[in-house]
């Protein structure tokens, strides 16, 4: 971690699951722990093991302040930490459904915010965080915003905060998509004759596998998908069930996506 973080401290509003996940994954990076302060109403056992101050006085001007509260707690925590607005103290939300606007109505239009969305993978170092800035936000912030995030995973940056919706019901929401799929794979195991045991065992195994193949390879999952599908095979014969155009896999997916990022722009209203 960087010598300004070090030296400025980091302030870290609210350490449930994301918030812990990150803090972590930031001292396994090489972030003091004497560095890092957090406000948390009930700290956890973890939290109190790791050295940092907890519930204490605050640096004057922190490198960053973490938001990682719950959108619905944010009215109350905030007023906690609005004294680091309109200096160059980097405020970081990971609140989902909670806009820009909002953030520069707590701390003023003249500090630099930054609204990122982390998914739940981000507790094992495999998550992926979507970001996008303020105006008052530098190329600089956004870099040490990059580089504070990827302790939990990748990232990526957005054009527009328009398209943070749509992460959010894409990536924000998707793992639990997944583990359902993996519900629904170890059910129709346990249908065909395997143990339940087992049947989860091959289900998470087989995800899990194919989700880092798909991460590893030069080729794209489509072609991943023909690579493994003899004509006339068994894997042709399950994909023209998941492939049917109607009542297959893609216009489910499509109306699961889109109801998630319709529910995101509600709760920004």
């Amino acid at each position: 971690m960087a010598d300004d973080l070090a030296q400025r401290g980091v302030v870290l509003l609210g350490c449930g699951k994301m918030g812990s996940a990150m803090l972590a994954g930031w001292l396994q990076d090489g972030l003091p722990a004497s560095a890092v302060y957090v406000i948390d109403p009930n700290p956890s056992d973890w939290l109190r093991a790791q050295g940092v101050h907890i519930n204490a006085a605050l640096p004057a001007n922190p490198a960053i302040l973490l938001l990682a509260v719950k959108p619905q707690m944010m009215g109350e925590a905030a007023p906690q930490v609005v004294q680091f607005g309109g200096g160059d103290t980097l405020v970081l939300s990971i609140a989902a459904g909670t806009p820009i606007q909002a953030f520069e109505a707590m701390f003023g239009a003249d500090t630099p915010i930054i609204r990122a969305m982390p998914n739940t993978p981000a507790a094992i170092g495999q998550g992926i965080t979507a970001m996008v800035g303020n105006a008052r936000a530098s190329a600089a912030d956004m870099d040490m915003a990059d580089r504070f995030l990827s302790a939990v995973g990748q990232t990526v940056r957005l054009q527009t905060e328009a398209q943070m919706d749509a992460v959010t019901g894409l990536s924000g929401s998707g793992p639990a998509y997944v583990f359902y799929m993996i519900e629904c794979m170890t059910q129709a195991g346990i249908a065909q004759g395997l143990p339940a045991e087992l049947a989860a065992q091959l289900a998470s195994a087989t995800v899990a596998g194919a989700g880092a193949l798909a991460q590893a390879a030069d080729e794209p999952p489509a072609q991943l998908r023909i690579n493994v599908t003899s004509p006339n095979g068994t894997t042709q014969a399950g994909l023209e069930v998941l492939m049917d155009p109607s009542t297959g896999l893609a216009p489910l997916i499509g109306q699961t996506v889109a109801a998630a990022v319709r529910r995101s722009q509600e709760l920004a209203q």
